[in-house]
């Protein structure tokens, strides 16, 4: 199985996101990150989706999309075409002794510390998948207490946009 990057243009409308989730988990794909927002046209939402699928049952769930009244573009975006970046919040466990080795840690990954106690640091990440999962590996023997994790957010690459095929602006 392979990753793919699913970029959809979508109606703000309720239930639409369990109709596009449906259609994966009943072909048995499991989506590996989701992510859903606002996009740059009122009424309209973008949600981002990494799957592990093969390229022939992609296309199949892909068609499927395109039927759902409310989807308006479906992009599949090529890793080296686009930007793909992810957003963690991790706590880590830090004493007198280990916090410095913590805090080095933080600055050579380009994170940075959003909150501090006496016996734990929470500390944000951005960036692509290799990274953030580096970091969880130079973390972990200090402890990681809690870990929240963004879905995948991606954007093509260059001037071209998804709504500029469907929206003259």
């Amino acid at each position: 199985m392979t990753s793919h990057v699913l970029s959809l243009l979508v109606e703000d409308k309720p239930g639409l996101l369990t109709r596009v989730a449906g259609l994966f988990a009943r072909r048995g794909f499991n989506i590996e990150s989701l992510a859903v927002g606002h996009s740059e046209i009122p009424g309209l939402s973008r949600i981002t989706i990494l799957v592990d699928v093969e390229d022939v049952p992609l296309e199949q769930v892909t068609k499927q999309l395109n039927k759902l009244i409310n989807v308006i573009k479906i992009v599949e975006l090529d890793p080296a075409q686009s930007v793909q970046r992810e957003h963690l919040l991790i706590k880590v466990k830090v004493d007198n002794t280990t916090r410095s080795q913590v805090l080095e840690a933080v600055n050579l990954f380009r994170a940075r510390v959003v909150d501090v106690a006496t016996d734990a640091v929470v500390i944000e990440v951005t960036g692509d998948s290799g990274k953030t999962q580096a970091l969880l590996r130079v973390l972990e023997p200090f402890g990681i207490r809690e870990l929240a994790q963004s879905g995948l957010l991606a954007i093509g690459r260059g001037s071209k946009s998804i709504t500029e095929r469907v929206f003259k602006n």
